[in-house]
């Protein structure tokens, strides 16, 4: 294994793999974005537009794509697309690799979840001194980054999420769960969005939040001092707002 000096920190990941003739193609039709923009960002989404899971797409060849998913996601990334492959010629598996974000390194798979310049690589040996998981929590909050299983799950849109501005494609063509991201996008708007609070203490997940006495939104991730909230997106955004 490489060895790596910079400022690092382990990021957990599961890893779907996609070889074949068919595999760019295939994938095209399944995720958000457009692959051959790779490494890129996307979402697998079910036909209604809820996220399956938030995808990094990374090609390795001209057969072979290498999905990065959110720790326990792999198993139903995996199954998904095997229910939708009919015809297509490629096999998709899993595979264990390792995850480290490099803060500041300029070579590996862009990662821009921490606000900062980083990179995301794979299969090396991590520093002695990493950073501490608080302060990754603290890095990713104060850049209104989502995280799978607080910002996102069945009850969010990406738009709400402000997943659309990064990992959908609204010039490819067609994939499962296009039609509600498409209308969504240029017909109407989302009622609530995804906002960085100063807050007082640490509130708890699913604190409501009050704009008055009218519930206007509900807290999903915090540190002190700061948290990420989901808020209607007619409250001004210089509003001072109650938790309940």
């Amino acid at each position: 294994m490489q060895s790596v000096t910079a400022t690092a920190a382990i990021r957990p990941r599961d890893y779907v793999a996609l070889r074949g003739p068919d595999a760019r193609d295939y994938l095209q039709r399944m995720v958000s974005n457009d692959v051959e923009q790779a490494p890129c960002q996307a979402l697998l989404l079910t036909p209604k537009g809820r996220v399956i899971a938030p995808l990094v797409v990374v090609q390795r060849g001209e057969e072979d794509y290498l999905l990065l998913t959110e720790e326990g996601l792999g198993d139903a990334v995996r199954s998904t697309l095997l229910r939708s492959r009919f015809a297509a010629k490629c096999e998709i598996e899993l595979e264990e690799h390792t995850s480290l974000i490099v803060f500041g390194a300029g070579e590996g798979i862009p990662n821009s979840e921490y606000g900062t310049p980083a990179a995301e690589v794979l299969d090396v040996t991590p520093p002695a001194e990493l950073t501490a998981d608080e302060e990754l929590e603290r890095l990713r909050i104060e850049a209104g980054t989502p995280r799978w299983g607080r910002e996102i799950d069945d009850r969010v849109l990406p738009a709400e999420a402000g997943l659309t501005e990064t990992h959908v494609s609204f010039t490819k063509g067609c994939y499962p769960g296009q039609e509600p991201i498409a209308r969504l996008h240029y017909r109407g708007k989302a009622n609530r969005g995804l906002r960085v609070l100063s807050v007082e203490g640490s509130p708890e997940p699913e604190t409501e939040v009050l704009h008055g006495d009218k519930v206007v939104g509900r807290i999903t991730s915090s540190v002190p001092g700061r948290a990420l909230a989901y808020v209607r997106t007619d409250v001004p955004p210089d509003a001072v707002l109650t938790l309940a």
